[in-house]
């Protein structure tokens, strides 16, 4: 295999000195992932918010491949003739010797070209591929393991297509990367075969360092003493773990999202990798320099309506001193940190009821999970809510109209008259209606497993039932976000928006989409140095917590320690004023150009030069390959007044719309924007700015 100088970077000072541009003329990129059309996680938010820088650059001759389903084909692909020569024969060679391969734009940003095999319909090929990877690297696949099947099919047919597109590709050199494990046989093959290609794996989360923490496992601090082959051998998937180490060691470049995980991948692996690679978003900027600020308050009047119903009978808190927080993924309770948050809510309701506050704090729990249907008791309060609504709009009508009538008249109405006895008597029933004898329920669904769930057995333990008394209320969605719900009719993006935190102190987070989303959408959010997400920000912001970053160390500190830490960064939120909300939530949504495509792609294309340089080092020097030259810069901790808002001076949180007189003008918001513009330019000054044009902040659209 040939190997070459390390390449590792993880600073963005601007425009690198080394600005080489690929021949992207003279070359054919594919990318390779199960997730191709295909959302199971977060690769395929990674593949698509890409797609649209990628395919800016690389034009044509950008392609990704991935597994045909028949729904997916239907809604996001439209098919069309291949345009590139190489690419048409590849299809209709594979189509004449009994494959099904079928070729389109998919239907996302960007508009790229998409390769999808059929699985199913290539799968009387098994037997003979599973020796040829046998030969290839003596690695056997049980008959019973269906996944890791197709998984060999899928990569069979990968291989099978690159042989026939560099028969026939004119001299033009083809860069492939492949995204994860399940496509790794694609490349075996393709090097066992001795295809000239230049490969790329890149790993976003290593198999066993997913099982190890599912386990509980003090994962991070055992990396070294681990025995690999018999952890992998335990959990039965000892074959699948060497299909992707052998991907990796057939690499020409190896790649994952962030420090920690390299640091995972070097002990799970046995290959330190060669780039870094952060994952990054389409970030989309309002013409209004505040619009978000904007959609943060309708959306949280939505979320409201929601509570308003939900917790009907006990709605004696005032909900604008509410805050709404939420933790939303996969239901891995530890691994997403659910078992630490949770615990962490108990010690902040004891705080809260201690100083005895005024701020009411809703924890939104959205982790999908197996349910029956929606709980009959929530139905009924939005149905409630809802009754009480009409109610209140019939007879502000009525009460309207005697008005109007009476200033017609010149006079000023009684007030005592002005509504009748049977106005009362609706108003009383209404308000009657509102009593119940049960406390508002903690999950809006019927729990399929109530008794052994693990987030409803830890609120049990720790007694937060949603009481009058306590402070913090606990509420479990255990279902995706959907806009056609009848319950909370909003989908993620619009949930996220009206939500004042997200919660994530997850112990096994390789890079972390939730909250960098929260990030680009100017909602505060808490990570741990144990996610790629949170150590960038560790590594570009010189204050997070300040920037609304809260980084909770799980590290280098006890349990205990970590969720005391927790607990003081939640406290401090809650201390808040509504003012130094607001400055918190614009100096997070500045911290989005950090998280830009524009800017994050520049290190695919690092990888894509050296990989070229190991594959074809005739072709391309290593001169021309060099690391970056990028000088490494923070964010600087602003020196206006709030520097970091949880440190407010007072010991108990302050109601949301008291604000401190001395600090009013101590916050100069456009002084502190350009000083964070000067630490990183603008996305779009990659490309020509006429001279003498400045751009505004808030002005790029998408």
């Amino acid at each position: 295999m040939l190997r070459g100088r390390s390449l590792s970077v993880t600073s963005l000072g601007g425009l690198p000195r080394w600005e080489a541009r690929l021949p992207v003329e003279d070359l054919l990129l594919f990318e390779v992932a199960w997730e191709v059309t295909n959302k199971v996680g977060g690769i395929y938010t990674v593949i698509q918010t890409k797609a649209r820088t990628t395919a800016d650059e690389w034009g044509d001759n950008y392609f990704l491949l991935g597994p045909y389903f028949e729904h997916n084909m239907k809604t996001q692909v439209e098919q069309c003739e291949p345009v590139n020569d190489a690419v048409r024969r590849a299809v209709d060679a594979m189509n004449k010797h009994g494959c099904r391969v079928y070729f389109g734009r998919w239907l996302i940003e960007g508009s790229p070209y998409v390769v999808l095999f059929d699985i199913g319909y290539s799968a009387w090929n098994l037997d003979t591929w599973k020796g040829d990877l046998w030969e290839a690297c003596n690695v056997g696949i049980p008959h019973h393991d269906q996944e890791a099947n197709e998984m060999l099919i899928f990569g069979s047919l990968t291989a099978w297509f690159l042989k026939e597109v560099t028969d026939h590709a004119d001299g033009k050199n083809v860069i492939v990367q492949f995204h994860e494990w399940q496509a790794g046989t694609g490349l075996i093959l393709s090097r066992a075969r001795k295809l000239p290609i230049a490969t790329v794996f890149t790993t976003h989360a290593t198999l066993l360092g997913r099982y190890l923490c599912a386990a509980n496992i003090d994962f991070y601090n055992h990396l070294d003493k681990f025995n690999i082959d018999k952890e992998a051998g335990e959990r039965q998937i000892y074959h699948r773990y060497c299909m992707e180490r052998a991907s990796v060691h057939c690499a020409h470049v190896f790649t994952t999202v962030s420090e920690i995980t390299a640091i995972e991948a070097e002990h799970m692996l046995k290959r330190k990798p060669d780039v870094i690679t952060p994952n990054g978003l389409n970030v989309k900027k309002f013409s209004a320099v505040h619009e978000f600020q904007n959609l943060h308050a309708m959306y949280k009047a939505r979320i409201q309506d929601f509570v308003r119903g939900h917790f009907y009978g006990h709605l004696d808190f005032d909900l604008e001193k509410t805050l709404f927080l939420f933790i939303a993924g996969r239901y891995e309770f530890s691994n997403k940190g659910a078992d630490i948050f949770l615990e962490s809510l108990s010690r902040l309701n004891f705080l809260l009821r201690m100083h005895k506050s005024d701020v009411t704090v809703v924890v939104f729990f959205i982790m999908p999970a197996k349910t029956n249907n929606f709980n009959v008791e929530t139905l009924k309060g939005q149905a409630v809510r809802k009754q009480l609504w009409d109610t209140a709009h019939s007879v502000k009508e009525k009460f309207g109209k005697k008005l109007y009538d009476a200033l017609l008249r010149g006079e000023i109405p009684d007030m005592n008259n002005i509504l009748d006895r049977d106005d009362l008597t609706v108003m009383k029933r209404a308000i009657f209606s509102t009593q119940r004898r049960s406390l508002p329920p903690v999950t809006t669904h019927n729990m399929i497993d109530d008794s052994t769930d693990p987030i409803l057995s830890t609120i049990r333990r720790i007694g937060l039932f949603n009481s009058r008394t306590d402070r913090v209320k606990v509420i479990l969605h255990p279902e995706f976000l959907s806009s056609t719900s009848p319950l909370l009719p909003m989908d993620y993006e619009e949930f996220v928006r009206g939500c004042h935190l997200g919660v994530f102190p997850s112990y096994y987070e390789p890079w972390g989409y939730t909250p960098a989303e929260c990030t680009v959408m100017g909602i505060p959010s808490v990570t741990t140095n144990l996610s790629g997400f949170g150590c960038f920000m560790q590594e570009h912001v010189a204050d997070p917590t300040a920037y609304g970053i809260y980084i909770v160390d799980r590290r280098f500190r006890s349990l205990d320690d970590s969720c005391n830490q927790l607990t003081q960064f939640l406290y401090g939120f809650c201390k808040q004023s509504r003012r130094q909300r607001i400055i918190q939530r614009n100096r997070t949504e500045r911290l989005s150009d950090l998280l830009d495509w524009r800017y994050l792609g520049r290190y695919y294309q690092h990888a894509r030069h050296l990989t070229l340089s190991r594959a074809f080092p005739d072709k391309f020097h290593t001169e021309t390959t060099s690391p970056p030259m990028t000088e490494g810069f923070k964010y600087p901790r602003p020196s206006s007044v709030p520097p970091s808002p949880s440190g407010s001076q007072v010991s108990s949180p302050q109601s949301s719309d008291v604000e401190d007189e001395n600090e009013e003008e101590r916050y100069d918001e456009e002084e502190e924007a350009e000083r964070d513009r000067l630490n990183i330019k603008s996305p779009l000054s990659l490309n020509h700015v006429p001279r003498g044009k400045k751009k505004l902040h808030g002005e790029y659209k998408n």
